[in-house]
Parts: structure tokens; C-alpha cells; sequence
């Protein structure tokens, strides 16, 4: 296997919405398929915004996901399987933490994608501990929507305070850190 795959660890990929962060999931499916490796890739059941049982880019790639309702699952379904890609691991509970370090334990690779904050600069605590223990990093960066510097965080366009909302771009941008901050006073000013 390549020597960044290795068995038996912990990949987290993160960033704000639309930094490419399904993009680099696929890109790490197809290396690990070329290594003859068996991948199971998995998402929650909640995200049903390209699908049940898909993990699509935003340049159009799409692959076959099984969606989980709760982490726990996640044990059960990857007991033939090599390695693990979990995608929006920031919509599962904290007992995914446990669920990723089991299986890596196990000998499996485990590639793990997520938000790293939510729409108010707030971290998402199962992406937290994940980066915590996990031995690859991988902080992915996108274009802020309102000035075009580099974005690390997602900002919510609509007046509403629920932690978990799905959207895309009909609700969410990417902005960096001012435009984050200049975004949320104007929001808050409306009020």
C-alpha cells in the first residue's frame, strides 16, 4: 500500500463548505481502490442533499455511499473491509470518535471528513476530538464568496440558529475570516 496509507490510522480531511473536502475523499477511494484495497464509504442518514446513497463533488463525481443512522453501525458494517471513509462525519455523534479509533485498532485505514466548525465559528466536538487523535491532517481552504481571499469558514446566508440545517449555496458561503465577521454583524443588526 502507499506509505501514507497505512493500516491501522486515522485521516481527517476538513475546511469550510465548498473547499473540496468530497473531492479529496474521492481522490483517497480511487488510490485505495488502485491498491486493491476493500473501502467501505459511508455517510449519515441525514445528509440527503445529492441523494440517500451518494457522496457527490462539486465538480460532479459521484460514488455509492451507505448511509448510518447512528455511528455504531459504522463497527457492524466494516468488518470485511480494509479501509473506512466516513464523509460529514460533523453530522454524527461523539461516538464516532470511538467507532474510528476501534477500527483503526483493527488494522483498517480510516478516512474521515468533515466541517471543522459551524456556521458561527463554532466547533463541531466529534471533528474536534477526531483531529485529536487522528495521525494525517489534512485543513482544506476555499474562495471567500465576498472578497475572494482565502475562506476557512462557512457562513450562513439566512436568519436561522439551528446548529444542523442542510443547504448548499442557496444558504451557505465560504468566507474568510473579516468577510465571516462583517457577515455576521450585518445579520445580527437585521435582527
Amino acid at each position: 500500500m502507499y506509505p501514507q496509507y497505512t493500516p491501522g490510522a486515522i485521516e481527517v480531511i476538513t475546511g469550510p463548505m465548498f473547499s473540496g473536502k468530497s473531492e479529496e475523499i474521492l481522490k483517497k477511494l480511487r488510490i485505495l481502490n488502485h491498491a486493491r484495497r476493500k473501502v467501505l464509504v459511508v455517510k449519515p442518514s441525514f445528509d440527503t442533499r445529492f441523494g440517500i446513497d451518494k457522496i457527490r463533488s462539486r465538480a460532479g463525481i459521484e460514488v455509492s455511499a451507505t448511509p448510518v443512522n447512528h455511528s455504531a453501525k459504522i463497527l457492524e458494517l466494516a468488518k470485511d473491509y480494509d479501509a473506512v471513509i466516513i464523509d460529514e462525519a460533523h453530522f454524527f455523534d461523539l461516538d464516532l470518535v470511538k467507532v474510528v479509533e476501534e477500527l483503526a485498532n483493527q488494522g483498517k485505514y480510516v478516512v474521515v471528513s468533515g466541517l471543522d466548525t459551524n456556521f458561527k465559528k463554532e466547533p463541531f466536538k466529534v471533528i474536534a476530538k477526531l483531529l485529536a487523535v487522528a495521525e494525517h491532517i489534512t485543513k482544506l481552504k476555499a474562495v471567500c464568496s465576498n472578497c475572494q481571499q482565502a475562506a476557512t469558514t462557512t457562513f450562513r446566508t439566512i436568519q436561522d440558529d439551528q446548529e444542523n440545517l442542510l443547504g448548499d449555496d442557496d444558504i451557505y458561503e465560504a468566507r474568510c475570516r473579516s468577510c465571516h465577521i462583517l457577515g455576521t454583524k450585518q445579520k445580527n443588526q437585521k435582527r
